[in-house]
């Protein structure tokens, strides 16, 4: 009762977006839980072919700050509604009118344009619903209702292939639903202010660090979203029904580790956070390299699914890095294009990454593409020790822009 109480006293806008959250997240973790598997299953690809095709999958991430420069006269809340729209046009079409392998790339390019322009958004909305000085809890909060929405997901998934005689063409129809509904809960929400198309399109000094931290989130990405399932579903010889339930248990631990990270991120700041995740990094890409070859098959199969779980944890400390630049900017207009430059960057190393790491795989073996993984760990964790936020007096964010 307490709970229904403190829900209907949040403003509006606030309960649509949380709404608009647990649509997306139950969405995108049943499009996760079988996208690798439908892969597999219809076009047989080899781990090279796999990380080339993060080509055209991250290549909107590259165009999003020149695609966000053209729709400038949208409001963040309705080129969210723009993204769920492009996100559900390309699930469907994967799904039902992938005639070919280049067809469903095409289609593939378009879902993931929708998803992209919306990663800079989600931070930036999330922190426009937050009180002064709570911008890490609200987003921690957020983040927690989509690892509901994760579990749910994930649940029908593993489920409805067990029990239900489910197919691809079944998920992908529910995916759509998911975003549509996102969509429409986005629409309702009252509209904020458009951005300049130039703002999109500059770089500031005083952001360099931001940006550098965007560069190795780019690379450091690439080994929870492509080359981690890709070990579960090719080395381990795992079904869909393993990727959901770990994606599941994974939204479940969530619950409770999203808003713990964003209290972590309020009291002891975005510094000691960025640090953590680098050090932990690097334990878990030495699980997934080496625990096959150094225990008992079983074993390592539990090792590489604690990694993959503690991977999907520490993956959702890029919110630190969205508090972060606007605890920096010196005015509030410089949040959202910081933010969408910050996601080309991250995508730009992140396509380079995928590529390096699918010639290292072919050339030399799965192991190696984990020691390069805890190569990028290293580097970020001597970028995450310049971060510094500066004092209130300091900064030149002015609430009134």
């Amino acid at each position: 009762m307490a709970l229904l109480a403190r829900i209907k006293k949040s403003p509006r806008d606030l309960i649509l977006f949380a709404v608009a959250a647990v649509a997306m997240g139950a969405a995108f973790s049943m499009f996760d839980s079988t996208f690798n598997n439908f892969l597999n299953e219809n076009f047989s690809l080899t781990p090279f072919q796999r990380s080339l095709l993060e080509v055209p999958r991250e290549l909107p991430g590259v165009l999003v700050v020149f695609v966000s420069a053209g729709l400038w006269f949208l409001s963040s809340r309705r080129l969210a509604v723009v993204c769920m729209l492009l996100s559900m046009a390309g699930t469907l079409l994967i799904g039902f009118a992938s005639t070919s392998y280049a067809v469903m790339l095409v289609w593939m390019f378009i879902g993931s344009m929708g998803q992209h322009l919306f990663m800079p958004l989600s931070p930036t909305i999330g922190m426009e619903l937050a009180r002064e000085g709570q911008t890490g809890r609200r987003l921690g909060q957020l983040n927690a209702l989509r690892n509901a929405a994760t579990i749910a997901g994930g649940f029908v998934v593993a489920m409805g292939f067990r029990y239900l005689n489910f197919n691809f063409g079944h998920v992908f129809i529910l995916v759509a639903f998911g975003l549509a509904l996102a969509a429409i809960m986005m629409y309702r929400m009252t509209p904020t202010p458009a951005n300049r198309a130039k703002s999109f399109l500059q770089l500031h000094r005083e952001y360099r660090l931001y940006y550098s931290l965007s560069v190795v989130s780019g690379a450091r990405k690439q080994i929870f979203m492509t080359f981690a399932p890709w070990v579960l579903v090719t080395i381990f010889r795992q079904p869909t029904q393993i990727i959901a339930t770990l994606l599941m248990i994974g939204g479940i631990i969530g619950i409770l580790f999203q808003p713990f990270l964003g209290w972590a991120i309020d009291h002891f700041g975005e510094r000691l956070v960025l640090v953590s995740e680098a050090m932990v990094l690097v334990f878990v890409c030495f699980g997934y390299g080496f625990a096959k070859s150094l225990l008992p098959e079983g074993i390592a199969f539990i090792v590489v699914c604690g990694c993959y779980l503690l991977d999907q944890m520490i993956f959702s400390v890029g919110m630190a890095r969205s508090t972060y630049m606007k605890k920096i900017a010196r005015h509030n207009a410089d949040v959202q294009p910081a933010l969408t430059a910050g996601v080309t960057i991250d995508h730009v190393f992140s396509i380079a990454a995928a590529l390096v790491g699918g010639m290292i795989w072919n050339a030399f073996g799965f192991q190696y593409v984990f020691l390069f993984g805890m190569l990028i760990a290293i580097i970020n964790f001597f970028v995450a020790l310049q971060v510094q936020i500066p004092t209130a007096t300091g900064n030149a964010l002015s609430p009134a822009d």
